[in-house]
């Protein structure tokens, strides 16, 4: 592959910048001033040409600027031409980037334009952006479904994807249009097959996530470290235990019991694996069984022996990182258990505190590579954004969950955690707009979040000198749990200081 084909390295310089020009684009938005934002926006994809983020917001401002008219300026076709030309030249020479440079200016002008989008999808799907592929064509599509060669492109790019029924449907709608279309015909068959072997590898999956997360709940009783033995961590956290070891440790019949089940339970899929060593599902499979035994030293075997005969595949990678960490998780449940029996313990507050530190560096490499390789799941940019907003990395953290936000799922928190992004900036406006907007979303039973909220909110408006909504916040919560953060004597101080205003 030339380098025309792959993205540029996007240095720490280069993304600051594009986040302060995203963040200016999102202000001078609110304004009216299109121009000005589209002009901004441009330059952000110009700097960060993968950003799904920035060429979202770019397209949505082009569209406002001529009011969804869905033809853009009466002129386009005539000021558009010589960038078209510049478009179609780049593409033959295998300079992608070029391409999307001159259609978004193209875009510009007119954001349906249909043949600019096609040739846009043609250079992402180049650079390996299949998901932004999709989304040109599926532009296209917002203001024609009748076209053939988007919906030809769209099928082929939605069975990449694995969007087995959208590319079946796709597939189908061409061959009705068009019955010597041998390939259309041809196509819809063999996707249907693929499909049916693909939802067996899927419900197989949902009955692993399910095992996962019973297996998560037991984890969350144990205390056991997993760090190095001899570590002034494990000294002072204590060995824990003999409930608390794995199943090489206690009684006879603790033993027998583990070995039982390692026989029901691990063997069968060791079998497998034997006669189809290149299964990634086999692989995962075997590391959950072993995880769930409080087996994590066999667990990290059967994954590292999985990485060659996979090609390394990404999901053993990810599994085998997040099993690292589990280690330092069961150490850092010790450390807090010590810190409620002595909370005056100042050396295990500081392994907490250097725990917490690296897990969270961990977590942030393996949410960031989950990220970029399933840039629209919006669960993985939301936890990429809040490992970001831990380390301290602010503006970062706002692009992450201000594309997670777009996602009920994750709208509530995103808002909420925007907000504390926003205040760590100093920008009390922005920050008390998320989260009166996360107030107002809020979900019923998630009360230990809330309660941080509402102390955010209440703490804030203090700092900005607005005592009386912070007294109206912080009566909320102190009528929710009154001893959190010493709100009642806060309380009293900013009473206080209202009636001295």
């Amino acid at each position: 592959m030339s380098d025309k084909a792959t993205l540029p390295a996007l240095s720490p310089d280069r993304r600051r910048i594009a986040v302060g020009k995203f963040e200016r684009a999102n202000q001078v938005s609110l304004t009216g001033n299109h121009d000005y934002a589209i002009k901004l926006l441009q330059e952000c994809c110009l700097l960060d040409p993968g950003n799904f983020i920035y060429r979202k917001a770019l397209r949505q401002s082009q569209k406002n600027k001529y009011q969804n008219n869905l033809r853009g300026s009466s002129l386009a076709f005539l000021t558009t031409w010589p960038k078209k030309l510049r478009m179609q030249a780049a593409l033959r020479t295998g300079d992608h980037l070029k391409v999307l440079q001159f259609g978004e200016q193209v875009l510009g002008r007119n954001p349906w334009d249909i043949g600019t989008q096609i040739v846009m999808a043609e250079a992402f799907a180049e650079l390996k952006l299949v998901d932004q592929a999709i989304w040109c064509l599926e532009q296209v599509r917002l203001k024609t479904t009748e076209h053939k060669k988007t919906n030809r492109l769209l099928a082929r790019l939605y069975e990449r994807r694995g969007n087995f029924t959208q590319s079946i449907a796709l597939w189908e709608w061409l061959r009705k249009k068009d019955p010597t279309d041998l390939e259309a015909a041809g196509k819809a068959k063999e996707i249907a097959a693929e499909a049916t072997i693909a939802r067996g590898n899927y419900q197989q999956k949902i009955s692993n996530a399910q095992q996962a997360a019973s297996a998560e709940e037991k984890d969350a009783a144990e205390t056991a470290s997993n760090l190095a033995t001899g570590t002034g961590e494990q000294k002072a956290l204590g060995s824990g235990t003999g409930e608390q070891k794995a199943l090489g440790s206690g009684t006879g019949e603790q033993k027998a019991l583990g070995s039982d089940r390692v026989t029901r339970e691990v063997e069968p899929l060791l079998a497998k694996l034997k006669a189809n060593p290149s299964s990634t599902l086999l692989y995962l499979q075997i590391s959950q069984a072993y995880r769930r035994l409080e087996m994590p030293s066999e667990a990290k075997k059967i994954l590292q022996q999985g990485l060659v005969p996979t090609g390394n595949a990404f999901e053993v990678a990810i599994e085998l990182a997040d099993l690292e960490i589990e280690g330092f998780r069961k150490d850092v449940k010790r450390a807090e258990e010590k810190i409620r029996r002595d909370p005056k313990n100042e050396e295990v507050k500081k392994i907490h505190q250097r725990l917490l530190k690296e897990i969270n560096k961990r977590e942030l490499q393996m949410f960031q590579q989950k990220a970029e390789r399933y840039p629209t799941e919006m669960s993985h940019r939301f936890e990429l954004g809040v490992r970001l907003l831990r380390a301290g990395q602010n503006d970062e953290a706002i692009r992450e969950l201000q594309a997670a936000r777009n996602d009920p799922r994750q709208h509530h928190k995103s808002l909420f955690y925007l907000g504390v992004c926003f205040k760590n900036r100093n920008n009390w406006k922005l920050a008390q707009r998320n989260f009166e907007e996360a107030l107002k979303s809020w979900p019923v039973g998630e009360e230990t979040l809330r309660k941080e909220l509402l102390f955010h909110l209440a703490q804030g408006a203090a700092q900005a000198g607005e005592f009386q909504k912070a007294i109206e916040v912080g009566m909320e919560l102190a009528n929710v749990d009154f001893s959190y953060n010493d709100i009642g004597r806060l309380l009293d101080e900013w009473q206080t200081q209202e009636q001295a205003s």
